[in-house]
């Protein structure tokens, strides 16, 4: 058995907010930290049958780059069902409604609300 571990480290200013946000990983194809925005990680609590969720992100991180985030991570999740479960009907929902806020980003970046 071997272990594999990945490392997130967070510089904080005064108020406790991101400022920049580095992660390395043992399996990660480049050598040292690099850096990112954003990060979201959802941890399955066993004991309390719940999601534990952390989301941080840099005062560099835009308003339309985050609801990317969110988009790219439903789109992650549903092709994680899918994989995970077969649940296809669940799965296509869940890209049915990443196509929906596709066309909202679109849209905003157009000018439209």
């Amino acid at each position: 058995m071997r272990n594999s571990e990945i490392n997130f480290k967070v510089l904080l200013d005064e108020n406790n907010i991101p400022e920049k946000i580095e992660w390395n990983a043992t399996d990660k194809p480049t050598d040292g930290p690099s850096e990112t925005n954003a990060i979201a990680i959802s941890l399955w609590d066993d004991k309390q049958k719940n999601t534990m969720r952390m989301d941080l992100w840099t005062k560099e991180m835009t308003v339309m780059e985050m609801k990317r985030l969110c988009v790219d991570s439903i789109g992650g999740l549903a092709d994680t069902i899918k994989n995970a479960t077969s649940d296809e009907y669940m799965a296509d929902e869940m890209h049915a409604l990443c196509q929906k806020f596709v066309k909202h980003l679109d849209n905003e970046l157009k000018g439209g609300k």
